[in-house]
């Protein structure tokens, strides 16, 4: 398995969190588990293998280029045949400036991502595909997404005041808090907590639980740690909260995760 990760030039990295390049190392199929991370991204398909994803009781066959929403919980992936992968993920708050309308509609969805940005996007993806070397698809995504964020110069005032409450609530969640920040900005707490879900698609509370769950997560993967010190690291009250947190959004305990990772997951909890 080959996974790298590459920061975006300059000018985006307030926008993009980061690109990542996965290929598989053979043919076989195998299920895997996703977990709620607390970000939106998108992913090109460059190989010839296929992704599935659950919905419902049903697997099906995700398109070439995914938009996955926010995961609030454990979703079910199925891999066939030798995949490459090279995807971005947008911080919090930033795929909205990319979008239009609320992006909580995404949540817990995997959609054609060409649906929602324009057949454009289609037209990037053969290019990607008609260029063997890394740095120059990243350029290329690169590009477009710098054109994408032009168009959209009217909202990011706005998104701008989201992303300054992502970073505050990342380990200063509390009703108080939210209060307090609304007295501050002189709008109502009703209306701090709709503008927030507008542009994370997650609200301020479940947004904090999911940073912290990642959190634990990626202290899990480093194995330095025993898992009643990762509970306290990680903001918890008690073992028995974190526990109980965890399996809500992994399905299983932390001790169990700790011994049956998989390779793929570990990669992704530790970046």
């Amino acid at each position: 398995m080959i996974f790298k990760e590459i920061l975006p030039g300059a000018k985006l990295q307030p926008y993009i969190k980061c690109f990542y390049y996965y290929e598989s190392d053979s043919d076989r199929s195998y299920d895997d588990i996703v977990f709620p991370s607390g970000t939106m991204e998108v992913i090109f398909n460059l190989g010839t293998g296929k992704w599935r994803s659950k919905e419902g009781d049903a697997f099906y066959t995700n398109p070439p280029i995914e938009l996955w929403g926010q995961i609030t919980k454990p979703l079910a992936i199925q891999s066939a045949g030798r995949n490459i992968m090279l995807g971005f993920k947008f911080y919090a708050h930033s795929a909205a400036y990319f979008f239009e309308g609320q992006v909580s509609v995404f949540n817990n969805k995997i959609v054609d991502a060409a649906d929602v940005l324009g057949p454009s996007l289609r037209t990037l993806h053969d290019r990607l595909l008609e260029t063997p070397e890394l740095q120059a698809r990243v350029g290329l995504i690169e590009a477009y997404l710098w054109k994408k964020l032009e168009a959209s110069e009217k909202r990011h005032n706005k998104i701008s005041f989201v992303g300054d409450i992502v970073h505050y609530l990342k380990k200063n969640y509390s009703d108080d808090n939210i209060v307090s920040l609304s007295h501050r900005h002189n709008i109502s707490t009703r209306y701090l907590n709709m503008l927030f879900s507008e542009y994370t698609g997650l609200p301020p509370k479940l947004f904090y639980k999911i940073n912290r769950f990642q959190h634990s997560l990626n202290l899990i993967s480093q194995q330095e740690e025993k898992l009643t010190s990762i509970a306290y690291s990680s903001g918890y009250f008690d073992q028995a909260h974190f526990i109980k947190e965890f399996k809500l959004f992994t399905g299983v305990t932390p001790n169990t995760f700790a011994k049956q990772a998989s390779p793929l997951n570990q990669v992704l909890a530790a970046s």
